[in-house]
């Protein structure tokens, strides 16, 4: 019997490696395709369990009486435990153990005491693929119903907005460095208001729930001020002071360390032009029509929101050209962070330099595929939020709709 516990050891082995590596691929995202849990992987895995009784079979037959196969009938009902439903475990498990019954009365030692022994090793190992069977299916509706929760909360703190603002084609979107994860500390928002179309894009320091806090307080502040203030200077206050007070309520490093980089932008009515206030964040692109791309850096850095402490100055919103068929470009430290396999990072500006794009959703898709192309299929190391703000202009040519967006 001790051949045999090994083998059903190595087999059970194989089942537990083979479920990490389903659950951690399971969805899309970053990487997919290298996991197991990408349709085709999970096609091939469902034939596994009928492949393990057909070898089981043709190895007790072409080996002496000696060696059984019993592992192998024992492992089919495992393998079948976190891939099938509870009726197809239960039907792996019925035809391993009639697999196994059969051999036996074929060499005529069904009553032998160690073939008894193997069958019932088959109908232990049976009940317990039915429990693990269960224990899985509870753990996937928990998390289907973990990943609906998460979505609702990053549409309720995050949402996205709409395509078109105030005369602007606006596209966004939220990469999470982590698998599952939807909401982190990064942040936008868009807003058409009396002084033009407002936005903020931000990151704010930390992780977890209380980087999702603050990211609700600084959109909630915004969405308010923009509304209310005549200038931007007069919105990067009130979220300064927003930030400030949610501080003073905070534990730890977060009272004294709390800060969120941002980008103020305000896109005025009638005007070909775009302010920007800048604190501490990325600075934005300017793609031109012909595929130019331009760093629009503040003249004066100044110190991230929440940091009003270390030192205090007048906030100076700066202007510049914004004209039609161009495109501003807004994101968070996740995508200039982004490293291949040698170390060096991602730079939006030479990536995008000369390339022309048929529209900003099309842009913000193409840099999220560059970027998992940069760092091998792995993505970023941090979560991304990015924002494409298109000024469009009548007629504007189909036939970038067919440009490759990369090489």
């Amino acid at each position: 019997m001790g051949g045999r516990d090994r083998r059903a050891k190595e087999g059970a082995g194989f089942w537990a490696d083979e479920k990490a590596g389903f659950w951690s691929g399971a969805g899309t995202g970053r990487g997919a395709g290298h996991r197991l849990g990408r349709p085709t992987g999970r096609r091939l895995v469902r034939f596994l369990p009928a492949v393990v009784i057909i070898v089981g079979v043709v190895f007790d037959l072409v080996t002496p009486a000696r060696i059984t196969a019993a592992p192998l009938f024992a492992a089919a009902p495992l393998v079948a435990a976190p891939f099938y439903p509870a009726i197809g475990t239960l039907l792996v498990a019925i035809v391993s153990l009639c697999a196994e019954l059969s051999l036996h009365l074929y060499i005529d030692s069904t009553l032998d005491p160690a073939a008894l022994t193997e069958l019932l090793t088959v109908v232990v190992v049976s009940v317990l693929a039915m429990y693990i069977n269960g224990v899985v299916r509870r753990s996937g509706q928990r998390l289907a119903s973990a990943r609906i929760i998460a979505e609702t909360a990053q549409r309720a703190v995050l949402p996205r907005p709409a395509e078109r603002i105030g005369g602007l084609r606006i596209a966004a979107r939220y990469e999470a460095a982590q698998e599952g994860a939807f909401i982190g500390g990064d942040l936008f928002a868009v807003q058409d208001t009396p002084y033009g179309v407002r936005l903020v894009v931000g990151d704010v320091r930390g992780k977890g729930l209380e980087a999702v806090e603050a990211v609700a307080v600084v959109i909630g502040s915004f969405r308010e001020a923009a509304e209310q203030e005549s200038s931007l200077e007069g919105v990067a206050q009130r979220l300064e002071r927003a930030l400030r007070r949610e501080g003073t309520r905070r534990d730890g490093l977060d009272v004294f360390e709390g800060f969120t980089t941002a980008v103020l932008a305000e896109i005025p009515h009638g005007e070909n032009v775009v302010r920007l206030l800048n604190r501490g964040h990325p600075e934005p692109l300017l793609m031109c029509e012909n595929g130019a791309v331009r760093m629009l850096a503040p003249t004066d850095p100044a110190l991230p929101l929440g940091m009003s402490d270390l030192g205090a100055w007048p906030d100076r919103a700066e202007e510049a050209a914004y004209p039609d068929g161009a495109t501003l470009l807004f994101y968070t430290d996740g995508l200039t962070e982004a490293r291949d396999n040698r170390g060096a990072f991602y730079v939006p500006r030479e990536r995008l330099d000369g390339r022309i794009f048929h529209g900003p959703d099309d842009l913000l898709q193409a840099l999220i595929d560059d970027v998992r192309v940069h760092t091998g299929g792995t993505g970023s190391q941090d979560d991304m939020a990015l924002l494409a703000v298109s000024r469009p202009i009548e007629g504007q040519l189909d036939w970038r709709r067919a440009m490759p967006a990369f090489p």
